[in-house]
């Protein structure tokens, strides 16, 4: 238990370190282009307060390269409706209440005609401050406005030109090795659980296992759509990023780390959801056996959750900076694929020699369980998932060949070392 502690406490302090730096370079920046933006602004309109430039740049310049364009597009398309659905109302209505409501609702539905996504709420933002100037002043307040939106999103692009955002795959690879803890930490206090009960309070088995698959779909609706996202932003954050250029893409391999930890989480939940099944079954748990069954169900889970650790470590090694993988890693994974495969062996002759009665169908789940951990987590099935994943028209590497039909098929390294742990080679057109 100290050591489990001690190493959580090692793992969260490298985080908070890793994290820090990227926090305040993100903030930094979006506080500059938002001064920027403001004083451009200040200076184009003196004797204005132009908030609308640094919250357009603001807006503007966290998205990624890929999508700066059409959010710097659209909210000037979303400034522009507004302000003109004002003005039309302001020479037409008085402001009240009715008025306001009506431009608001119809402000909306033109941005959702226009399909302005996020950018949606600022056609009836804009509408709205240009209806409160009143008729008189309401052309000019307009041609403002939209000025000054216009100022907010150049310096917002040109922030994000000068000063590009960074390759996110080291965030995302942490968000998986995240991931991987969760459903680590779930097996481990799993585990610590049936060894207590093994020896007494095995009536409150039933609630454990409940409380267990509560946790695996939390798990799985919760933790694995968020680290998605986290790996879909470093994906885009790729493109049209100069920062990228000359970078090797560790996209397929945290792709390949997320799907193995989503298939291996999903038939985690499916094992606690038969161990739920077998504990409402009372007939069982007086048999002389349960403390041996609970015991070696403590021991499969423990075996589980140090696969799932070294996997996720290995994947978040990586990702990082360095790329760079030790020698320690590999042999940690390898050590907990050998300790899995064991598990199958002792499940395996379970099964075919009879389980105890209630049992069987927990057993067989297990043993699902553990073939599956043992497929997704495999070494030398990680680097073949990796290549399949690559773009068609980036398959130009060494240890290619090109059959009669045209496409490149991977020939892997038989005797390099470590082989199926290295990163995939840069490809020629990425220098």
């Amino acid at each position: 238990m100290t050591d489990w502690w001690r190493t959580s406490l090692t793992r969260g302090t490298t985080r908070l370190r890793g994290g820090g730096r990227s926090a305040v370079l993100w903030s930094a920046r979006i506080t500059a282009a938002a001064v920027a933006s403001y004083v451009v602004a200040t200076l184009l309109f003196p004797g204005t307060q132009p908030l609308t430039a640094p919250l357009t740049a603001m807006l503007v310049v966290q998205v990624t390269p890929v999508s700066l364009l059409a959010s710097g597009l659209d909210r000037v398309v979303a400034v522009v409706a507004g302000v003109a659905l004002a003005v039309a109302f302001s020479a037409a209505v008085p402001l009240e209440w009715w008025s306001l409501g009506l431009l608001i609702l119809v402000c909306l539905t033109i941005g959702q005609a226009l399909r302005l996504r996020s950018n949606l709420i600022e056609v009836a933002i804009s509408g709205m401050l240009v209806l409160g100037v009143g008729a008189v002043g309401a052309e000019s307040a307009a041609w403002q406005r939209l000025a000054v939106t216009l100022v907010g999103a150049a310096v917002g692009i040109a922030t994000n030109l000068v000063f590009p955002t960074k390759v996110a795959s080291a965030d995302a690879g942490r968000a998986i090795d995240g991931l991987a803890d969760s459903v680590s930490n779930l097996l481990s206090g799993a585990a610590d659980e049936l060894t207590a009960l093994a020896v007494d309070h095995q009536d409150r088995l039933a609630h454990a296992a409940t409380s267990w698959l509560d946790d695996a779909r939390d798990i799985t609706y919760h933790d694995i759509p968020r680290v998605g996202a986290a790996l879909l932003h470093a994906e885009q954050g790729r493109r049209l990023n100069v920062r990228a250029v000359g970078t090797p893409d560790v996209g397929p391999g945290l792709r390949q780390g997320l799907e193995a930890l989503e298939h291996s989480t999903v038939s985690i939940r499916g094992m606690f959801r038969a161990l739920a099944d077998a504990a409402d079954d009372a007939t069982w748990e007086a048999d002389e056996t349960t403390e041996t069954v609970l015991l070696g169900l403590a021991q499969t889970f423990r075996e589980m959750a140090a696969g799932v650790d070294a996997f996720g470590q290995l994947v978040h090694d990586e990702a990082g900076p360095a790329r760079l993988i030790s020698p320690e890693r590999v042999q940690d994974l390898r050590d907990a694929l050998e300790g899995l495969h064991e598990a199958r062996a002792r499940l395996t002759d379970v099964v075919l020699t009879g389980a105890p009665d209630g049992l069987l169908e927990l057993h067989v789940a297990v043993l699902s369980t553990v073939k599956r951990l043992l497929t997704e987590l495999d070494l030398a099935a990680r680097i073949r998932r990796q290549i399949r994943m690559q773009p068609r028209s980036r398959s130009r590497f060494p240890g290619t060949v090109t059959p009669r039909s045209g496409r490149r098929t991977p020939v892997l390294p038989e005797t390099a070392p470590d082989a199926e742990t290295q990163v995939l080679p840069t490809f020629p057109d990425e220098r």
